[in-house]
């Protein structure tokens, strides 16, 4: 969330910066209710002196006391009224997103974003490269059909070695994570309160793309990202804990609506999925360079496993709504020929946070500030099989399995 007192002071920059995101804001509307809230405050304000002033004559008579309790009266509906136009407010407030940095480069679409670096070597076949989805049906190990049948299209089921080698992943990533890297591991809940998808920046933006339990208020997480975001919600933290390093590994729950009729073929987009999340809280000075080491920390899940990807920076057009600054990791997938997003690293600077109300102490006596937010995919499933499974195929369809997973499946080539 965007402070107010900034909208107000740096409104053309506002509107510039969500211009240059392609998107929209009720900043007109904010302005309004913000300039009649202040307007409300300063008349609440003015009745309460009043009012104190009327209290310190000790020789009230009859009339002084009506005017008194006429003045309670019309001070209770002035509160009312401010707490009916914080709420307005804050509902206005909540659907603008986050400025880009400067840094960022500008653009209309995804074509405008900017590989920074590349590593690998895509390889090479003497053979035509099969899609995933052939080679997944040809060993047995991803099945279509009873996927659909147990839950409508976009689900599939992963059978055998094919359960195995995402366990795998899953494991080496979070291994690799927790030994090498430094952060610690949560396993929190799938389903969270409403509260908490506000705290991240889910809704109200995404509400349509969420599934939802209407009874119980509860949200499911579209990524580990939310209840990470708010381990820490309406918080201080003491000084000396700062950056927090946390990885989590949960399933995903999407609605895909705003994917509708798009990669329909194979498991690249799912309703369900696996992920390994990256999450850090930071002091604001240092936040940038950690986001570079969180990308960092991303791009060696791919080296390791010895998958060609490529780094991009993402334009202004293609940042997350809370993202101020944000890298893209892609995977060559060549089967699908294509390459697959296996990771978004953003900085949303202390935007979450101040939905969240999340600050820190940089010294005991010191005043409270808001943190910065940083997330990232560490990395993400189904698209990293779906990297291996391409990348490590064979002309008689079986799939050498990454020597940095070996140990985790139990063999070396799934047939």
């Amino acid at each position: 969330m965007l402070d107010i007192k900034f909208i107000r002071e740096n409104i053309d920059l506002v509107r510039q910066a969500i211009a240059k995101r392609q998107d929209t804001a009720p900043l007109d509307e904010i302005l309004q209710l913000d300039s009649e809230r202040r307007h409300k405050v300063i008349e609440l304000e003015n009745f309460r002196h009043t009012r104190r002033e009327t209290a310190r004559d000790r020789k009230m008579g009859k009339e002084a006391m009506e005017e008194g309790r006429g003045l309670r009266a019309t001070i209770r509906g002035l509160e009312e009224e401010v707490r009916s136009l914080d709420r307005q407010l804050e509902e206005l407030l909540l659907q603008v997103p986050n400025i880009p940095r400067l840094s960022v480069p500008s653009g209309k679409d995804e074509r405008d974003n900017v590989v920074v670096r590349s590593w690998g070597e895509l390889p090479s076949f003497d053979f035509q490269p099969a899609p995933h989805w052939k080679l997944g049906e040809s060993l047995g190990i991803i099945d279509f059909k009873r996927g659909v049948k147990l839950s409508g299209t976009r689900f599939y089921v992963l059978k055998g070695a094919g359960a195995r080698l995402q366990r795998a992943i899953i494991s080496f990533m979070l291994d690799l994570h927790t030994t090498e890297h430094g952060y610690q591991e949560v396993y929190p809940p799938f389903m969270v309160k409403r509260e908490c998808m506000v705290g991240a920046s889910n809704l109200p933006k995404f509400a349509d793309n969420l599934y939802h339990d209407e009874e119980d208020d509860l949200w499911f997480v579209p990524t580990a990202e939310v209840p990470l975001t708010n381990l820490h919600r309406d918080e201080i933290i003491p000084p000396g804990i700062l950056p927090i390093y946390y990885v989590a590994s949960t399933a995903c729950f999407r609605r895909e609506k705003m994917s509708a009729g798009k990669d329909t073929r194979g498991i690249k987009r799912g309703h369900q999925f696996d992920k390994v999340e990256l999450y850090k809280f930071t002091e604001p000075s240092t936040s940038d360079r950690e986001l570079e080491k969180l990308v960092n920390d991303a791009e060696q899940v791919c080296q390791k496993l010895g998958l060609p990807y490529r780094v991009k920076q993402l334009c202004t057009a293609e940042l997350g709504f809370a993202a101020t600054k944000a890298y893209d990791i892609e995977m060559w997938a060549p089967g699908c020929g294509e390459w697959l997003e296996v990771s978004s690293c953003s900085n949303c600077g202390d935007f979450q946070a101040r939905r969240a109300n999340i600050r820190y102490r940089s010294s005991p006596d010191a005043k409270p500030q808001f943190v910065h937010t940083l997330n990232g995919s560490g990395l993400a499933l189904p698209r990293v099989l779906i990297a291996i499974m391409e990348n490590y195929q064979q002309a008689d369809d079986s799939i050498l399995v990454p020597e940095a997973l070996q140990s985790y499946v139990g063999e070396k080539v799934i047939k």
